[in-house]
């Protein structure tokens, strides 16, 4: 091959590898979100395993499931409401109470006619609050001066400031639950009476974030002290970083407890790097089992971390890739891997040594053929597939730890929902202005997560927290703290009367 065709089969790749790309993105903002493969395009392996799987059929039995068919009724969706709604009767009355000839009539009870749901618009009020003062007439008489005694107010929630626990906790459930940016909550407030600033409504969210953060610090401490965990990382803007560009990427790191932990937590820490440093502080303390993607940076994390693998992650790199590519052969590591899924999915609810059985007769032949397809493939490294092999090749150890442990899940996808749920926000507020504000809001994320996940609504959660927190002494004990977890929330006699 002369040195002219060796450039034109360079740059042919190239332009190949930048529309990979550029079909990938593309995708990205404009596709389906949803990971689903059409059957009827892509033949999933080489040969057709399921020829001969199914009986014979007669034009009888066509027939038959079709006359079946008309007769299934359409189900219908029927509305749950909670049984904590207040319930108003109204009752309607006959316009006369005489019958058409004149006799008066007498009540003989009420029928059911319908239940309507209704609907209250929020409301802002202005409470003032007054210390009662009082005086001692008769030390007044005795001793010439009179002793004044006054109550005392509780703790303000910030000082010198028109924020209420109520009122910052919708700023927050607006925020972080609903992905409502401040700027667009300015004209709901307006609308209900009061003007405020963008920077105000920051400065509360971070202020308060400050109050609570001996909490999080806790639900830090409980988190690693747990044997298996589950992590994840995305990219963030801060525009205000010392020694950074506003366009530079930081991370928003999550930490959480399985779903079977018997402590459900959620932990959302930002870190202005991607580095292995921030992963080793992190997890710092921690010992025991972290299953997470393939970034290197977990490498740096103590010996006494075992790393397993997420085949979540290591599907949805050769999807991409099979979508760009559109090769046959692409087909067959997917389809093994849906059929690892599949399997998983049957075996959720199994005992632990129950799943782990199953996994070494089935799952293990299916996972043989899946690394022999990876070790005979021949692509290009910087082509989309040819990224995919090398990435599930570097994962080979943690991935196949699944098959010694019946605990340990199929991917951190319980991860990747908290993940999505900050996502999903920073889709509409865009960045963090300072660091105080990305912190506030892993502060605010791992509080309002961590209810949900311990069963409980976060905005009575949180408002619970901001109404009762300042109470507490500047240093406050860690027994004192322990109430405050989001887990303890339900059955204590405080909360309950704070929620009422």
């Amino acid at each position: 091959m002369t040195s002219e065709q060796e450039q034109i089969a360079m740059l042919t790749q190239k332009v190949k590898e930048q529309a990979e790309i550029i079909d990938y993105l593309t995708r990205k903002l404009f596709g389906k979100k949803a990971e689903q493969i059409d059957p009827d395009q892509l033949s999933l392996l080489d040969e057709d395993d399921g020829v001969f799987t199914e009986p014979e059929q007669t034009g009888e039995e066509n027939q038959t499931d079709q006359v079946q068919s008309t007769k299934k009724r359409k189900k219908t969706r029927k509305e749950v409401l909670s049984a904590d709604l207040p319930v108003r009767k109204t009752i309607v009355d006959v316009e006369t109470k005489q019958c058409p000839h004149g006799h008066c009539l007498v009540s003989v009870g009420t029928k059911f006619v319908r239940q309507e749901l209704h609907f209250r618009p929020a409301q802002l009020f202005v409470e003032e609050v007054y210390a009662k003062t009082y005086k001692c007439e008769k030390c007044e008489v005795i001793g010439g001066l009179a002793k004044m005694i006054q109550a005392r107010a509780p703790k303000p929630l910030i000082p010198h400031s028109l924020g209420s626990a109520s009122l910052i906790t919708e700023i927050i459930h607006q925020k972080f639950e609903q992905g409502v940016p401040l700027y667009r909550q300015l004209k709901d407030w307006r609308r209900l009476g009061v003007s405020l600033t963008e920077t105000t409504l920051s400065n509360w969210i971070i202020k308060t974030s400050e109050l609570v953060k001996p909490v999080y610090n806790l639900i830090r401490k409980s988190l690693m002290a747990q044997d298996y965990l589950q992590g994840d990382e995305t990219p963030i803007q801060v525009l205000r970083e010392p020694g950074k560009k506003a366009t530079s990427k930081s991370y928003m790191w999550v930490a959480r407890s399985t779903q079977k932990a018997l402590v459900q937590a959620v932990l959302y820490a930002y870190g202005d790097t991607r580095s292995g440093a921030f992963a080793q502080n992190l997890y710092r303390g921690f010992t025991g089992v972290l299953q997470c993607d393939g970034y290197a940076g977990y490498n740096y994390l103590e010996d006494s971390v075992v790393r397993v693998g997420c085949f979540a992650h290591v599907r949805r790199k050769f999807y991409d890739a099979a979508n760009i590519n559109g090769k046959i052969k692409m087909s067959q590591p997917l389809k093994l891997l849906d059929e690892m899924f599949a399997l998983e999915r049957k075996w959720q609810h199994h005992s632990p040594r129950s799943r782990k059985r199953s996994r070494k007769k089935q799952l293990r032949k299916l996972l043989r053929k899946f690394w022999r397809w990876i070790d005979q493939a021949d692509e290009l490294p910087k082509s989309r597939l040819g990224k995919a092999i090398i990435y599930a090749q570097n994962q080979r150890m943690a991935l196949n730890r699944i098959l010694d442990h019946g605990e340990f899940d199929f991917s951190n996808n319980a991860a990747e929902r908290n993940m999505k749920s900050l996502v999903i926000g920073r889709k509409n507020w865009l960045f963090s202005t300072s660091q105080a504000g990305a912190e506030a809001t892993a502060i605010w994320m791992t509080l309002i997560e961590s209810a949900k996940a311990s069963g409980n609504n976060p905005q009575d959660y949180i408002r619970y927290l901001l109404e009762n927190m300042p109470q507490l002494p500047e240093f406050a004990r860690e027994s004192e703290l322990m109430a405050y977890l989001p887990w303890n929330f339900i059955g204590n006699s405080q909360l309950n009367t704070a929620a009422a």
